[in-house]
């Protein structure tokens, strides 16, 4: 089937009889089914992304005659995961390549003339006509700001007509595309006027000639939606010209362009939607898994939020709410991307002198190791496995051909006992295993390795004394405890998220967060305790003042705060506070001593757990925490809102409902307390 021919529905196909209708859906549905199957075979960890994307444009494109209004699809996510590539491929797989325009909203990427810097300029140069469907790429969205970081309004220049387009997808003319012409017809009426009055004067000279040059036809046929040829439209008189003005500033229809069919994509990254999420973890120390399901968590309110820091409401309205979010992505897909960026360079140097390679596992490995930065995207990797494969490849390739090895067999390559080398094997014609060695930069995982004994014993007592806390107080294992870290010197626990936090959660986080501090002090001696622990007393001190000042736990049910509004009606009375803050600090220090010593056991395990291998994941810290007799919960991360809500309060509901024992409410008595 000829997809091109998918796009304009005639006035047959409005009124094809039902069964030749019935086949004609079907086959645009097989067309949009072929082209999501493609997508993810091309596009790895995105099918939902690419399912959601299908099912927005699917009334566009199976029935485009139903639209009225530009279909509108948003997508958010980091940079390398594959906005830009999903919509120039959805392009050609659905026939639109011929009418395409993608514009870089940055405002730079499309030179200074006047017709790429509005969306009409550059829609009124593609091979999209007026009525008709296309696709509209808007990419790096994030960049065409209306709004500064201050909230005031940003003065921008290009691409002012984009709003209107995504309104009603009715453009307006540029008309500073017709300036020249009106600047000739006014220069024609002037001289004309001139040779009226000052016929005797003139006489002799040559009279001013108004002509239109091909430029100016053409932006005239264009603006003015003309069907005559551009050489006939350069001979014509002012009076014609000027005629044509008039009633283009009349009519409706002449005055603006119909794009109301097309499908636009806004893409960005929109770094302050993930900017909470980032702050949780490091770039290239946090587990892709976990990353990837902070951001899961992500939704239309997070986009909505963003999107304020940028643009005024009635801007973000404009945008509609079909908004897709990619997630990062997950350990699996990026080992997946791994695999075929190492056979892509396997067989390209295959395919160019015959040599075949086998890269194996720990070289794989480790490339994910050294490349992978869950919160920066495939770029990073790309880049890396570019630095570490390519030219090692070739010199792996011209050693194989100068040893003259036979090049019927797979030269395997795997990692050197140091990691600094690559190591590569085949046999000669004799049967002879014969190898070569290959420099290689593997930077990233070294530096995650605390070579200093003393460090590394350091953070692990440390961290293990706030995982170990953690597990004893909230009966869950840290999402991951770490101390092999590149980005930062130090080490962390991750904790899931609480959706609600009751007065018993709060106390037990400052417990969790004093815990590092009173591990040192447990295993090292008092006077051995460090300053690594001044992060924590910060955030433990803020979490023990809003305990007492914002939420009521303490004594004082008023809450206290500092202000210099006089019309903030605050109890900023906060030094009676202190005292109490100090002693609620003081109170959890003691009983996460109580608790690490209590279970010294559990302790050691896990510092020797860190200390062998860096880190300790869930399943790891369940089976160790086994074996001191505690058993604890891995989150089973079912959902998209995966928050902790540790009270079952539901079930308190249900007990308390039990106690009224069914009776009714009755309305309290005139004179009763409750109406006092």
């Amino acid at each position: 089937m000829d997809l091109s021919t998918l796009q304009e529905t005639t006035p047959r196909e409005r009124h094809t009889p039902g069964a030749a209708h019935r086949e004609l859906l079907a086959e645009r549905q097989q067309v949009l089914a072929n082209a999501a199957a493609q997508l993810k075979a091309e596009l790895f960890g995105i099918d939902d992304v690419i399912d959601r994307v299908i099912d927005a444009i699917r009334a566009w494109y199976v029935l485009p005659q139903l639209i009225t209004r530009p279909v509108i699809v948003c997508l958010w996510g980091l940079t390398g995961t594959g906005k830009t590539q999903l919509t120039r491929r959805l392009a050609q797989l659905l026939g639109f390549y011929d009418r395409f325009v993608e514009v870089q909203m940055d405002g730079f990427s499309h030179g200074a003339s006047y017709r790429s810097s509005s969306i009409s300029g550059m829609l009124g140069d593609s091979g999209i006509h007026e009525g008709a469907p296309g696709m509209l790429v808007l990419d790096e969205f994030q960049r065409f700001r209306t709004v500064s970081t201050k909230g005031e309004e940003v003065k921008v220049e290009r691409y002012q007509d984009v709003w209107t387009l995504l309104s009603d997808g009715r453009l307006p003319p540029a008309l500073s595309a017709l300036t020249n012409i009106e600047r000739k017809l006014a220069d024609a009426h002037y001289e004309a006027e001139r040779a009226d009055d000052n016929e005797e004067e003139r006489a002799g000279k040559k009279p001013y000639r108004f002509q239109l040059d091909a430029w100016d036809a053409q932006e005239l046929k264009r603006m003015l939606k003309l069907q005559e040829p551009l050489a006939e439209i350069m001979q014509w008189p002012p009076a014609q010209v000027q005629a044509l003005f008039t009633r283009f500033q009349q009519s409706l229809s002449s005055w603006e362009t119909d794009y109301s069919k097309l499908l636009v994509f806004v893409c960005g990254n929109l770094d302050e939607m993930y900017h909470e999420t980032a702050q949780r973890v490091e770039d290239c120390d946090t587990d892709a898994d976990i990353f990837h399901r902070l951001t899961r968590k992500l939704s239309l309110i997070d986009v909505k939020k963003a999107l304020s820091e940028r643009f005024k409401p009635e801007q973000i309205a404009r945008l509609g709410n079909e908004h897709v979010i990619y997630p990062s992505f997950n350990k699996a897909t990026y080992e997946q991307l791994i695999r075929n960026l190492c056979a892509r360079y396997c067989d390209d140097i295959a395919a160019q002198c015959g040599v075949r390679f086998a890269i194996g596992q720990d070289v794989r490995d480790e490339l994910y190791a050294n490349a992978v930065f869950p919160a920066q995207g495939t770029r990073p990797l790309f880049s890396s496995v570019h630095a570490i494969l390519s030219a090692n490849l070739v010199n792996a390739a011209l050693w194989v051909l100068e040893q003259q090895l036979p090049l019927a067999q797979d030269f395997g390559i795997t990692l050197a006992a140091d990691k600094r080398h690559l190591v590569v094997r085949g046999a000669s014609a004799h049967g002879d295993v014969q190898q070569a060695q290959f420099a290689v930069t593997l930077e990233l995982n070294r530096l995650k390795q605390r070579a200093n004994a003393d460090f590394r014993a350091l953070l692990a007592v440390h961290e293990a004394g706030h995982g170990l806390v953690y597990c004893l107080l909230f009966g869950q294992a840290p999402q991951e405890v770490k101390i092999n870290i590149a980005s930062f010197e130090g080490g962390y626990n991750s904790f899931a998220g609480l959706k609600v936090t009751t007065r018993q959660n709060a106390l037990d986080m400052m417990c969790v967060g004093l815990a590092g501090r009173v591990a040192e002090e447990l295993v090292f001696g008092e006077m051995a305790c460090t300053t690594g622990a001044e992060q924590d007393y910060k955030q433990v001190t803020a979490e023990a003042a809003r305990f007492i000042r914002h939420h009521g736990f303490g004594t004082r049910l008023s809450r206290t705060d500092v202000t210099v509004e006089l019309d903030n009606h605050l109890n900023t009375d906060v030094e009676p506070s202190n005292a109490a803050i100090e002693e609620l600090l003081q109170s959890q220090y003691q009983r996460a001593s109580a608790l690490l010593g209590q279970y010294r056991g559990a302790l050691t395990r896990l510092v020797e757990a860190l200390l062998d291998h860096g880190m300790i994941a869930q399943p790891e810290m369940q089976a160790l925490m086994a074996q001191s007799g505690v058993a604890i919960a891995v989150a089973a991360h079912t959902g998209p809102d995966e928050a902790l809500i540790l009270e079952p309060f539901a079930a308190r509901l249900a007990a308390f409902r039990q106690q009224t024992g069914g009776q009714a409410a009755t309305a309290p008595d005139s004179e009763s307390p409750a109406c006092l």
